[in-house]
């Protein structure tokens, strides 16, 4: 079974094809980079993505078609062999998130094909437990856009904590604009690069993401006028001090839930020197960043920390296929209706758990083709 799956819900497009055993076919993806010490706003986050200038509509979706031909000339394969099509359908950034809603309304009433909307946030955490094969690991999610320590008990995902301000990839980045560093390839990564160099921690007190980023804006501007610091040395700091609360809150969840695992997921998840963090507390540790599986050996008792790939930890095309296949691999040609009349909420796949969870937060609604009108007015 096939899935084409897109992915737009920040300033990352991308499309991917997945099988329903977990197989990445293909995950081509573009993103939207705006000058050093700038940011990206969501109308022009989505121009980005059509490709088209804001008076030139004749180049409409000229960003994202070309990566649907590339996700399925990769995986060799044609439209006629996809099962179904998939997008993000939140949370995100509204415009990003309307565009892969349209192309995907469109595909789907050209090639004849049913949609499943995505949950991005359960997106990520399936994908990560089909990559790892964890069970029910503490999962530590942060992103630009959230910073959640969750774990799913009872039928549902539990958040057991949570930032009350702005998340910390939203923190980094904001950071980075102070020092105006490059957001090419990411703000948050040339902070992880730069703070390698430094070495001499500057005070910035444990509050809120927003309190340490306005406390660490004001450092910049006089620790550096004062040359009593390096951006190198802010950049360690800042790292050092937001991933120490990370990683405490995560330990309490472990201690609460009694698990032994933890799943780090979301574009921040990339960053090495949080890994190492969450490693610390840890023993048989399995990375899968970077693309290899590597074997970092046993360190003590303490929780196993399952990483996904760099490519899965940011916003890929795959998010949207994977959970989709895993929801419909038992249903799609043998249940209600799916291609006949009418829309129907299908408690998909053998696996209770994510039957659940498709209960639970509207998961996934699968959705003939004669009733996209209708899905599209609804759901964007």
């Amino acid at each position: 079974m096939l899935a084409l799956g897109i992915e737009g819900s920040a300033n990352k497009i991308a499309v991917g094809v997945v099988r329903d055993d977990g197989t990445i076919l293909s995950n081509p993806r573009k993103t939207y980079i705006t000058p050093a010490g700038t940011g990206f706003l969501p109308r022009e986050t989505a121009l980005h993505h059509q490709d088209c200038p804001a008076f030139a509509r004749d180049h409409f979706f000229e960003q994202i078609l070309p990566l649907v031909h590339e996700a399925l000339k990769e995986a060799g394969i044609s439209p006629k062999e996809l099962d179904c099509l998939c997008y993000t359908k939140g949370p995100g950034m509204g415009g990003p998130l309307v565009v892969g809603a349209v192309v995907t309304r469109m595909l789907s009433q050209l090639w004849h094909k049913p949609i499943v909307g995505v949950n991005h946030c359960v997106a990520h955490i399936e994908m990560g437990r089909v990559v790892t094969g964890a069970v029910d690991p503490v999962v530590l999610y942060v992103s630009g856009g959230n910073t959640q320590v969750i774990a799913f008990s009872e039928g549902r995902y539990r958040i057991f904590g949570e930032t009350i301000d702005i998340a910390v990839g939203n923190c980094l980045d904001r950071f980075a604009r102070e020092l105006e560093l490059s957001n090419d390839p990411a703000p948050g990564y040339n902070i992880e690069q730069l703070a390698k160099k430094g070495s001499k921690r500057a005070a910035l007190l444990s509050r809120h993401f927003s309190g340490i980023l306005s406390h660490a804006e004001t450092a910049v501007r006089e620790m550096l006028a004062k040359e009593e610091c390096t951006p190198a040395d802010l950049c360690y700091s800042f790292q050092e001090t937001i991933f120490a609360m990370l990683v405490e809150i995560t330990e309490r969840a472990m201690a609460h839930c009694g698990s032994r695992d933890v799943l780090i997921v979301g574009g921040v998840g990339c960053n090495l020197r949080l890994q190492v963090g969450v490693l610390g507390a840890g023993p048989a540790v399995l990375l899968l960043c970077c693309n290899l599986r590597l074997q970092v050996g046993v360190l003590g008792a303490g929780p196993a920390v399952l990483l996904l790939c760099c490519n899965l930890c940011l916003q890929v095309g795959v998010l949207g296929a994977g959970p989709a296949v895993l929801l419909l691999c038992c249903n799609l040609r043998l249940q209600v209706g799916v291609l006949g009349a009418g829309p129907a909420l299908l408690l998909l796949c053998c696996n209770l758990r994510l039957q659940r969870v498709a209960r639970v937060c509207g998961l996934a609604r699968v959705h003939p083709v004669s009733t996209c009108e209708n899905v599209f007015h609804a759901r964007v």
